[in-house]
């Protein structure tokens, strides 16, 4: 079982995690490439001016130039192209993997068969829990947007990710109506309390418009990372488990 487990594991994530690693290059990387072209467009000096996204014009100010060396100070990123595309692929290989162990190993914890269908419902619930929830308190954000304390912003996160998940656990499979009904303190406990955020007025180096349709297009990404692990998890456990003669799920 434990061979089975980590096989279809390493697969499911290998096959989702190189989907959509294609689809990133077509989608959210060329946004990131946009947005860091206005975060080091003052890498020259103090300011600059640069024609805005969809033609509107912007004043930088840029917060992370050396100015004794004239040089940006900024942290090591990768170089467009080739290398930039490895590691995006490798890291979203990667997160696809640890999805499909995560599914793998609710499914069989709560003793579901693991088909297509109810592999792709749980990919689903995965999404909500991570990626959905989360993002209606903190969207996924380009490089030159002013954020909040890093470490702030990732309890947040954390907390809302556990607090959805428990919430979706008592909606689908609690018996007892009255647990049903606490699905819904707990789903929005969390945004009650409020994600942080920085100070409307905080100054933003990238276009709202390109920030808006970055946070869009990568939720959907996400949604379809989660699917396609969801469909492969199914399908391989199906196709590996009748290879080896073990039953179904």
């Amino acid at each position: 079982m434990l061979t089975r487990v980590f096989a279809v594991g390493l697969m499911a994530g290998l096959l989702a995690g190189l989907m959509v690693a294609l689809l990133q290059a077509y989608t959210t990387t060329p946004i990131i490439i946009e947005a860091e072209r206005y975060e080091n467009a003052t890498s020259a000096g103090p300011s600059a001016n640069l024609d805005g996204f969809g033609g509107a014009r912007l004043i930088l100010v840029h917060a992370g130039v050396d100015h004794e060396h004239g040089a940006d100070a900024s942290e090591w990123s990768p170089a467009d192209g080739l290398e930039r595309t490895l590691l995006t692929s490798i890291a979203t290989i990667g997160t696809a993997v640890g999805f499909s162990m995560i599914l793998l190993a609710g499914m069989l914890a709560a003793g579901d068969p693991i088909t297509e269908p109810t592999a792709m419902a749980w990919g689903a619930s995965g999404f909500a829990a991570a990626g959905l929830a989360p993002a209606m308190g903190l969207a996924p954000e380009v490089p030159g947007l002013m954020a909040a304390d890093l470490i702030a912003r990732q309890q947040w996160w954390m907390m809302t990710c556990a607090m959805t998940a428990a919430a979706v656990w008592l909606f689908l499979r609690a018996q007892n109506p009255w647990l049903r009904l606490l699905a819904v303190p707990v789903l929005l406990a969390p945004h009650l309390w409020g994600a942080p955020h920085v100070p409307l007025d905080a100054a933003a180096r990238v276009p709202a418009e390109l920030a808006a349709r970055f946070a869009a297009v990568s939720l959907t990404v996400q949604c379809v990372l989660w699917m396609a692990t969801g469909f492969f998890v199914g399908f391989l456990w199906q196709r590996i488990g009748a290879a080896v003669g073990s039953p179904d799920g």
